[in-house]
């Protein structure tokens, strides 16, 4: 699994405490502990910074470089304070993210992209928003993504299709329709784009306790359809351990055996069964009511985990 580190953003209080203080060694500590705990890229989510991107942008790039050597990608909608970023890499190949299919956005990064050399990540989002369904997705990426890349000839393969996570509370339809796009993207072009998405924004608005668990779980079932890239918490050792057990097809435990399983079950375009599932085991059910929430099985609240557990 190919992890670009999603810790440097502008939502978390300390790194917004820090950027306001130029605090060079707060990002060079994050950015080690992110490589060393293997990620390899670092998302750089600064926000639009609408005043001080010429500055910024800039300053953030030194201070990352100082201390790492993985490609940087550049999270924000400012397009100058990319270009500037983008001015000052000197280490490995950057990414942009992102672009989508809305015209003004396809128009100006996959430009931008070519001209520095940098990867570009590209949403399965248009003009009127997400589409839920799987096939909508791919079909922007087939009729507006990939053509546009054709056009300016941007190679294919440097592009990577981020077919949009979105939160089981509130967006719950969209969790297992995603999971069909991974896997049908995979055979849309020849070559194939690479397919990343941002796990973590499946558990947005969900109870902090729950979020880890949430993760995983969809992680495994990601992993099940073909996903080998994400933007995620590499210091997340739940989700290291899941991602570890899944790829070494380690099941010493009986909680590995049952995310192998589950893994499984995607990759075989088949749902998770409760056969599978120790069902004396609060760990094991606690994963198995997951499933149910992102397969969109069960309802979705914030206190499923005490609901009575259904059986399919």
């Amino acid at each position: 699994m190919y992890i670009i580190g999603e810790n440097i953003h502008i939502i978390s209080g300390s790194v917004k405490e820090a950027l306001r203080d130029r605090d060079a060694k707060f990002f060079q500590d994050l950015a080690v502990r992110q490589v060393e705990a293997g990620a390899q890229a670092l998302d750089l989510n600064l926000g639009p910074r609408k005043k001080d991107w010429e500055e910024v942008f800039p300053w953030m790039v030194k201070a990352v470089e100082a201390v790492a050597d993985v490609p940087l990608s550049f999270d924000s909608t400012n397009l100058l304070g990319i270009e500037a970023g983008l001015k000052n890499v000197t280490k490995a190949r950057p990414i942009i993210n992102s672009t989508s299919a809305e015209p003004e956005r396809l128009e100006k990064v996959p430009l931008l992209a070519k001209e520095y050399g940098a990867q570009v990540i590209a949403l399965t989002m248009g003009k009127s928003g997400i589409p839920v369904g799987a096939d909508e997705r791919v079909t922007i990426a087939l009729e507006a993504l990939i053509p546009r890349m054709l056009e300016i000839d941007y190679p294919v393969e440097d592009l990577i299709i981020d077919p949009l996570v979105l939160t089981v509370s509130g967006c719950q339809e969209y969790c297992p329709e995603l999971l069909e796009a991974v896997r049908t993207l995979q055979y849309a072009w020849d070559p194939p784009p690479a397919i990343s998405v941002g796990l973590s924004n499946v558990s947005n608005a969900v109870p902090h306790a729950n979020r880890p668990l949430i993760n995983n779980v969809y992680c495994a079932m990601l992993m099940g359809a073909g996903l080998q890239m994400m933007i995620a918490d590499p210091l997340d050792l739940m989700l290291k351990e899941t991602i570890r057990v899944i790829e070494e097809r380690d099941d010493s435990t009986p909680v590995a055996g049952l995310y192998i399983k589950i893994n499984d079950r995607i990759a075989a375009m088949e749902e998770p069964t409760i056969k599978d599932v120790d069902m004396s085991d609060p760990e094991q059910v606690a994963i198995w009511k997951t499933v149910q929430i992102l397969l969109n099985k069960v309802i979705y609240a914030d206190s499923y985990l005490q609901q009575e557990t259904m059986a399919a």
